[in-house]
């Protein structure tokens, strides 16, 4: 099983195989961490992303990663939050499982996650944290490649919620 560390950072300079951008449905320079991976990353990216044809919610999608130390960027649409109960959970946990199926597809050993939809989506944070992990592991026990799964932090309060859920999940 591969190791999980949680850690505050920036994404963008993490050396990993596959990072993953919290992205909009048309793989657009956004706001937030999709922002700064497209600026990070050049102008090639979003020529690369346009060429998609974008991706919808839960989904993800596969690019080179340019200028970034990660080889490639797995675009993963989260759900905006409304309440609850219009299938965000299961969204928000594809967005973990597609994401890591493409790195597994790709042979990759490490990919870094941020917290999707934690930010602008405006996603309840524990109960974020919970999905991202719960599935992240679960999706793990299909892989044979993937060996280190990195959780980007922004913050306190986004490292706190992923600590808990991983101790609370590995009970």
């Amino acid at each position: 099983m591969a190791q999980i560390e949680i850690r505050q950072a920036d994404i963008t300079r993490l050396q990993v195989d596959a990072i993953v951008n919290a992205a909009n449905t048309e793989l657009s320079a956004g706001a937030g961490v999709c922002g700064a991976i497209h600026q990070a990353a050049g102008p090639e990216l979003l020529d690369e992303c346009h060429s998609l044809g974008g991706c919808a919610t839960g989904e993800a999608k596969l690019t080179g990663g340019y200028r970034l130390p990660a080889g490639h960027v797995i675009h993963a649409v989260g759900p905006v939050w409304r309440g609850g109960d219009q299938g965000e959970d299961r969204l928000l946990a594809n967005c973990y499982r597609n994401s890591i199926r493409l790195a597994e597809q790709q042979h990759l050993n490490s990919i870094a996650f941020p917290a999707i939809s934690c930010g602008i989506y405006g996603y309840p944070l524990d109960a974020a944290a919970s999905i991202a992990i719960e599935s992240t592991l679960l999706a793990l026990g299909d892989c044979d490649h993937l060996d280190q799964v990195t959780f980007a932090c922004f913050g306190d309060d986004v490292e706190k919620a992923l600590q808990k859920a991983l101790a609370q999940h590995a009970l």
